[in-house]
């Protein structure tokens, strides 16, 4: 019997998929895998059977058993199962009614000026900075930081506090330093919820305090995970989107060229980076078939959206970087049910780097070579540690 293929996979460059998840999407749809921390699970890496899953109710977040679950990691909030298992879908079916109203595509429109704005400023300050200089802290950073400060109404000055908590929770290696970093979290939530019921403002925490049947702890609860998931995902993405960019030069001048491409190339900048596999956690919730294969109940099937994002079926070439290519139908915010609310609020800062990044640094460059640059392992999110660049005056 051949021994399951074990989680991470070795990525030897920051933007390419690693060879064992390539050889391993080559030999068919599901694999036996074993996660980072021991534990047995299935691996699907086929685009169309990604996407058919991430939309099947016969898989969730919940557990029956979690104690014993299989988790991937080592981190409290991301590692293994989450919510309750005789009620998750109307949970989850609540916790979306409660959030998606405040991040709709309309709603997100309507901050664009001021997410444009506020990237005009990040631009400006790193236009009069020494060379080389790091676009991650300039630019990937504050601006996902201050556009969520500002939509949830969180102190900008806290920034510091509240990032090193939420990356001590995505600690995938270290479950206390997870769990103490999840605890402060909360913390920090129930003291800003007790304030904005004391004196509300126009924020989302604010209108959250106002709803009737949410209580401070539920409040603390989701306001802590958008501003979790509102700022961490865009910073890396904005990061390996500049990399992908700066690493390709063609791809840099034609969207200097042509700023008409800036929608498409997000997309593209979405779909590209090459990941060490792994995914998106679900655990059977009933026994099911995948292509011949039986899943159990409770087994951990990981749902690669990063190998989906490379299948040659779907993207031609899909280790090209190519922002002429029509790629919406990638699965980086999932599919179905539990589509990222966050998705249209990411585009549109994603939208408004780019536009602006390439236009006023048309001469920006690798200040290192691509491959001496460092991702973060430790963390859920992954990302680059920093991203020295440097240009023409």
């Amino acid at each position: 019997m051949v021994s399951p293929a074990q989680l991470p996979f070795e990525q030897h460059r920051p933007l390419q998929m690693a060879p064992r998840l390539r050889e391993l999407q080559a030999q068919g749809t599901i694999h036996r895998i074993r996660t980072a921390v021991g534990d047995e699970a299935w691996l699907v890496t086929d685009y169309g059977r990604v996407r058919e899953l991430l939309a099947d109710d016969r898989l969730g977040r919940a557990h029956p058993d979690p104690q014993n679950a299989a988790r991937t990691g080592e981190s409290a909030l991301f590692g293994g199962p989450l919510g309750d298992f005789t009620t998750e879908q109307a949970d989850h079916a609540r916790m979306r009614a409660l959030l998606q109203p405040h991040f709709s595509p309309k709603h997100m429109r309507g901050l664009r000026p001021r997410i444009e704005a506020l990237t005009t400023q990040l631009l400006d300050d790193l236009e009069k900075a020494d060379r080389p200089a790091d676009l991650h802290t300039a630019v990937a950073v504050p601006l996902p930081i201050l556009v969520i400060c500002e939509l949830l109404g969180v102190p900008y000055d806290d920034r510091d506090q509240f990032r090193a908590w939420t990356e001590a929770a995505a600690n995938i290696t270290d479950r206390a330093i997870s769990e103490q970093g999840l605890g402060n979290l909360f913390g920090y939530g129930m003291r800003l919820v007790e304030a904005k019921r004391r004196e509300p403002a126009d924020d989302v925490i604010s209108r959250l305090c106002a709803t009737d049947g949410v209580s401070t702890e539920e409040a603390a609860m989701l306001s802590m995970a958008l501003l979790f998931a509102g700022h961490e995902t865009t910073v890396v993405q904005i990061g390996l989107g500049a990399l992908l960019l700066l690493a390709n030069p063609d791809q840099w001048n034609a969207l200097r060229d042509n700023p008409g491409l800036t929608p498409g190339a997000v997309e593209e900048i979405l779909r590209a980076p090459g990941k060490g596999g792994g995914g998106i956690p679900r655990y059977a919730r009933t026994d099911l078939d995948v292509d011949g294969i039986g899943i159990r109940a409770g087994d951990l099937v990981l749902l690669d959206n990063g190998a989906a994002n490379h299948d040659p079926a779907v993207f031609a070439e899909p280790d090209r970087v190519d922002v002429t290519r029509s790629a919406p139908a990638h699965l980086t915010f999932g599919h179905g049910a539990r589509y990222c609310i966050g998705a249209p609020l990411a585009r549109v800062e994603l939208q408004a780097v780019f536009s602006q990044l390439v236009p006023r640094f048309p001469t920006m460059r690798l200040a290192v070579p691509a491959e001496d640059l460092t991702l973060r392992q430790e963390v859920l999110t992954g990302g680059l540690v920093a991203l020295p660049v440097t240009w023409d005056r």
